[in-house]
């Protein structure tokens, strides 16, 4: 899947202290808006919110409510998260 890069020596070096800031390569962590979306049975819905806090990934305050989505037995509840990228 991922392939190693085989410059070794051939790869030029660049001293940091020679670049204008301008030069220097963007390290500051960039985040995205990430959503996550939940449609199933409100029993459903609640046992995977719980789930995914218990594996730690998200507290369960942080889902919106449960709202109907027009279906029979069917509710949608979403999580909005920043993820570093």
């Amino acid at each position: 899947m991922f392939q190693e890069s085989r410059q070794g020596a051939e790869a030029s070096t660049v001293f940091v202290g020679s670049l204008s800031p301008e030069q220097l390569p963007d390290t500051s962590p960039h985040y995205e808006t990430l959503r996550h979306m939940l449609f199933g049975s409100p029993a459903a819905v609640e046992k995977t919110i719980k789930l995914l806090y218990k594996l730690n990934y998200a507290e369960p305050n942080d889902w919106s409510k449960p709202v109907p989505t027009g279906a029979p037995n069917e509710v949608v509840a979403v999580l909005t998260r920043k993820v570093r990228v």
